[in-house]
């Protein structure tokens, strides 16, 4: 079996030689460890240290593609090199690379899909406050939107070690980051995760990825909503269209009230014809609703043809 470390890094040339070197090259169970550094687009010398301290593969970006498109093309080139576990590991040296067996060990024994390492962030004194309020924020929302019997830790953490068949499962869409999004599709696919405690150390220097606290909630919040949107359009449809429809008919019942008691519409004519708005735009989301389902199965089925595809390819089938 192989493994492939992925590593997306961004001007990280400080400790990404650091990164590559502390992850083991013979792990039980495994015929080959391969290093592959995806470099989204770094002004400096990331891609020559990582190839001076031996990053076996190294795929370069352009311009600065975000940290999501970086972890997606790092996953289809694992892939394409005939990895059989796949594991993410940051570029900044936070993530201590001697815990990858420990992390891998789950796949080996077919526990799991996706192992996630887990940061205990309450006893972490270096990282700011707010870091840690938005970090159990976000942990909180992937909870909330991806369901599960057992919550998910640390919905954060870029440490991460996933199956060949997990992998083949991931269909991301998101740029700015990929941490929510995968665990959220592998809860909606059923995918087996397991989570175990791992080391996190200081960063040297600001972070890359989070440069501050409200840009990052903002987009991970439209990421974690964009992702359930697509997986349950009837609910948020039915949601919407349902406080609305319901706001329509209490609007309207007050207005009919008044009707068959003074026998007049005035003064509520305004609200009559607010209440049929309400009620004609909740019965629309209704629709709209059914519709975004019927898009939903196609792209389910859409989904399964590229994963069969995809498997066939990594397969050496294609």
């Amino acid at each position: 079996m192989k493994l492939v470390v992925t590593i997306p890094a961004y001007n990280e040339e400080n400790t990404i030689a650091g990164v590559i070197r502390e992850i083991p090259r013979r792990i039980d169970g495994l015929a080959s460890v391969e290093v592959l550094v995806i470099d989204d687009g770094s002004t400096e010398a990331t891609v020559h240290k990582a190839r001076q301290a031996g990053a076996d593969h190294v795929i370069s970006h352009t311009n600065n593609e975000g940290l999501g498109v970086a972890f997606r093309d790092g996953l289809e080139a694992a892939l394409q090199l005939g990895a059989d576990i796949i594991v993410n590991i940051d570029g900044d040296g936070q993530y201590n690379g001697g815990e990858i067996p420990k992390l891998v060990k789950p796949l080996l024994e077919n526990k799991a899909d996706l192992v996630l390492g887990w940061r205990d962030i309450d006893n972490l004194a270096f990282m700011p406050k707010g870091k840690k309020i938005g970090n159990k924020l976000a942990t909180w929302l992937t909870n909330i939107a991806s369901g599960g019997k057992a919550p998910i830790k640390d919905a954060q953490s870029g440490f991460r070690a996933f199956s060949k068949e997990a992998a083949l499962r991931m269909h991301l869409s998101g740029q700015y980051t990929y941490v929510q999004e995968t665990l959220m599709e592998a809860r909606y696919k059923g995918l087996r995760i397991e989570q175990l405690p791992i080391e996190f150390r200081p960063r040297r220097g600001s972070s890359r990825l989070i440069p501050n606290l409200s840009s990052y909630a903002r987009r991970a919040g439209r990421i974690i909503l964009a992702t359930y949107w697509n997986y349950h359009p009837m609910r948020v449809f039915g949601f919407i269209g349902g406080v609305t429809l319901l706001t329509g008919i209490a609007l309207g019942i007050r207005v009919l009230v008044h009707f068959l008691q003074a026998g007049v519409l005035s003064p509520h004519a305004p609200s009559a014809i607010a209440a049929a708005l309400l009620m004609a735009t909740g019965m629309q989301a209704f629709i709209l609703g059914l519709f975004a389902e019927v898009l939903r199965k196609q792209r389910i089925f859409q989904e399964e043809i590229l994963y069969r595809l995809r498997k066939r390819e990594s397969n050496g089938q294609g």
